[in-house]
């Protein structure tokens, strides 16, 4: 699903208005429907205190056209206007005049010094207050009302986006910001509901189709996408019936050092579970037997130490590497590590300490393959790029390094980030259950495998996102976020293949009709 900027929801709207020859007043007469089938798909009449907020803008514009049906089909609606500036939008006015012919208690206006309603946790609050085009700060009064929002528990639904929040830029005060339960948002959603900072702000979301025009919306390029099945499902390669181990690769993966061996076995055996033909390890003589004891799968090659990585040689040649889980960054591993890059010609997938020995040694950079995949965790990333005030900052600083390397750069966190060049790909799956020792490990060896078997760079990173996250989902109704394990990951990654698969179940009624 593309995620579409501010510039070009307003595109689209004037795409629209021009093709199929309406005017601005009938396309918020389709988005204040929309929202209306929305609520009363859910409500049926009940006669629950709904208040609706409107702003004197097209949103606000919006939430009138609700009003309008609310007031038919009987609803127990109070409507205000929040009296922010002297300016009104042409087809904000239109529906003012529509509503106040339609009831006699025309909408309450609110101003600064006005006391705001009463409202309980049992009430509806309708948020129309600002949509996407905000682009100052909210004034002190609207902030007032926005924290009595929230103090009165009330569910809130907001209209498009949550009123307060900018789109592209970060949020400076969070109490002048709605915190909404819900956000119906028009044609699609927006990159702020996936961001740490301000995801918070909408618990959750629903896109509407107001019928923007398609061939519009289909044509442009989006800087974001999000990655559901739908999206990774054209990216799976299937599997040949003469086909053998070889033809699904060799992955190598480096790392390991006393006492963090385990790192190693997450990574191999996710690789080989995600379809990788062949795996190696590569590790201290102090894990030789942990891996052949735990993964009888996996061929092992040791260093010469028995503790630490001292020296990277291998008379082989593997289709993939990866490299760096548990690998420390002592003075001789940081100096076999730098010896390796320098020879290497191999893809990589760096992760935990290679990206910390990258960041104590930036000139390494240079020596990285093309397409070398990174999947570091905020405080790697923050040691490789620099802090960041905000996360509009922190992407762009990502997309300007994954430009200069020319690297795919895996942002881990609750809606991860797959980033290369200019382009996000905002992952949908996983749960709180992923916060567990390894599960980084695990990631880093599924995008291993997917390599191994032909994957480019960026479609392995984006479709092992999707399966590390799926795998989890999936693992979690058996055992619950906080006993869930890096090994449940692995142990799912089989059904997490299956689920592209399967085809949602139909109501019985509806079975019943495609039978006849």
């Amino acid at each position: 699903m593309k995620i579409f900027s501010k510039e070009q929801i307003y595109e689209a709207d004037q795409q629209t208005l021009k093709n199929q020859g309406i005017s601005s007043t009938e396309l918020m007469d389709r988005a204040g429907s929309q929202i209306f089938n929305w609520i009363h798909l859910r409500m049926q009449g009940a006669q629950v205190p709904i208040h609706v907020f409107c702003g004197i803008g097209n949103n606000g514009g919006d939430g009138l056209v609700l009003t309008q049906h609310l007031i038919s089909h009987g609803y127990n609606v109070t409507t205000y206007i929040v009296n922010y500036s002297h300016k009104r939008s042409k087809d904000f006015l239109v529906n003012y005049d529509k509503v106040k012919s339609m009831t006699k208690s025309w909408p309450i206006v609110l101003e600064d010094k006005s006391s705001f309603p009463e409202m309980n946790q049992d009430d509806i609050i309708v948020d129309a207050v600002f949509g996407i085009g905000l682009n100052r700060p909210v004034i002190g009064w609207v902030k007032g009302l926005f924290m009595h929002f929230r103090k009165s528990k009330a569910f809130t639904l907001s209209i498009d986006v949550p009123s307060g929040l900018f789109l592209e830029q970060p949020v400076k005060d969070d109490d002048a910001v709605v915190w909404a339960g819900y956000t119906l948002s028009f044609a699609s959603p927006k990159l702020v509901f996936f961001l740490p900072a301000t995801a918070k702000f909408t618990q959750q979301w629903e896109v509407l189709d107001i019928g923007l025009d398609q061939d519009y919306l289909m044509s442009v390029e989006t800087e974001a996408d999000l990655i559901g099945k739908h999206e990774v499902l054209p990216l799976y390669i299937p599997r040949e019936k003469f086909s053998h181990k070889g033809t699904f690769g060799h992955s190598l993966i480096i790392g390991g050092s006393y006492g963090k061996i385990g790192a190693v076995i997450l990574s191999s055996r996710a690789a080989l579970c995600a379809g990788s033909g062949l795996v190696s390890a590569y590790v201290p003589k102090c894990g030789y037997i942990p891996l052949q004891s735990a993964f009888p799968e996996a061929m092992v090659l040791t260093d010469i130490d028995d503790n630490e990585i001292t020296d990277i040689s291998f008379d082989m040649e593997p289709t993939v590497i990866g490299i760096g889980m548990g690998l420390g960054t002592s003075p001789n591993t940081m100096d076999a590590f730098e010896a390796f890059l320098q020879n290497n010609k191999t893809p990589l997938v760096i992760d935990a300490d290679a990206l910390n020995i990258l960041a104590k040694r930036k000139a390494l950079l240079k020596l990285l393959p093309l397409h070398s995949i990174f999947t570091p965790h905020p405080k790697e990333l923050e040691r490789l790029i620099g802090t960041w005030s905000d996360d509009f900052e922190k992407l762009k600083k990502v997309k300007a390094f994954s430009k200069k390397y020319r690297a795919v750069i895996v942002l881990k966190g609750a809606h991860t980030i797959t980033v290369f060049q200019d382009k996000l790909y905002i992952n949908t799956t996983g749960n709180p259950g992923l916060a567990t020792a390894g599960s980084g490990d695990v990631l880093t060896g599924i995008i291993t495998g997917l390599l191994a078997q032909g994957y480019s760079a960026l479609a392995a990173a984006i479709f092992g996102v999707y399966l590390h996250g799926k795998a989890a989902d999936i693992a979690v109704e058996n055992f619950g976020y906080q006993s869930l394990t890096a090994s449940h990951v692995i142990d799912y990654l089989g059904k997490a293949y299956l689920s592209l698969f399967e085809q949602p179940q139909l109501p019985p009624e509806e079975e019943n009709d495609q039978d006849d």
